[in-house]
């Protein structure tokens, strides 16, 4: 970066102009801090996006992924990860009152962020109380994505220590296509009928995406 005039570089561009008029190159140099003695930091943080497949790819990217990238190494990788990571708590942090759901469309956006870009599949909960609010999420399992992710010991114990009134489940498809297997139909139908059993009903069960999501109370699948 130092072949750039001062007033171009991304730290004094940022001064100057706002984060907004930095590219997504200049955002990852940014955050890497330096490069290394074959490549500057703009060079490093376009081999990272690379390996990444674009800025929104940054969220699949393991910490073993990252440090593989020429010019990275572990505390460049670190610090990555960290600012994802940060990203992505911004983008779901509210001032003052719980979240609250009424909508598929709310759960989903608030679910996203967190969970949307993960490379291995995560089956989880929203727990809300007798007015939608949102007591706490909780991910029950990590693992490769079949039937046995969601166990209905597993998502009824944390409603119950929750004394939640509903649940509303998540997984993401690691391939970014949210569309339901006939596996998720058919977990879905089983922790219906134990939430109806039990008197913690289902609300919705959302599958996370690239961007994208699947409700089955949407698609009329909650039975």
């Amino acid at each position: 970066m130092k072949d750039l005039p001062a007033v171009d570089r991304p730290r004094e561009k940022l001064t100057r102009a706002g984060p907004a008029a930095l590219g997504d190159t200049e955002l990852v140099a940014l955050v890497l801090g330096s490069g290394t003695k074959r490549w500057d930091a703009l060079a490093v943080a376009r081999a990272v996006l690379v390996a990444s497949g674009g800025a929104d790819g940054l969220t699949r990217l393991s910490l073993d992924e990252l440090r593989r990238v020429e010019g990275v190494g572990v505390a460049r990788a670190a610090r990555l990860q960290a600012a994802v990571e940060l990203g992505r708590r911004a983008l779901v942090r509210q001032a003052g009152e719980r979240p609250r759901f009424h909508s598929p469309e709310e759960a989903a956006r608030y679910l996203l962020p967190l969970h949307g870009g993960h490379r291995v599949e995560r089956f989880g909960v929203l727990l809300l109380d007798t007015r939608n609010r949102l007591i706490r999420a909780t991910v029950v399992s990590i693992g490769a994505p079949d039937a046995s992710l969601a166990q209905p010991r597993e998502v009824f114990r944390e409603a119950l220590l929750a004394s939640a009134a509903c649940v509303i489940l998540f997984h993401n498809h690691p391939s970014g296509d949210p569309t339901p297997s006939q596996d998720d139909v058919a977990v879905t139908a089983r922790l219906v009928q134990v939430g109806q059993t039990m008197g913690i009903p289902v609300a919705d069960h959302i599958i996370l995406g690239a961007g994208r999501y699947y409700s089955f109370k949407l698609g009329n699948l909650l039975t």
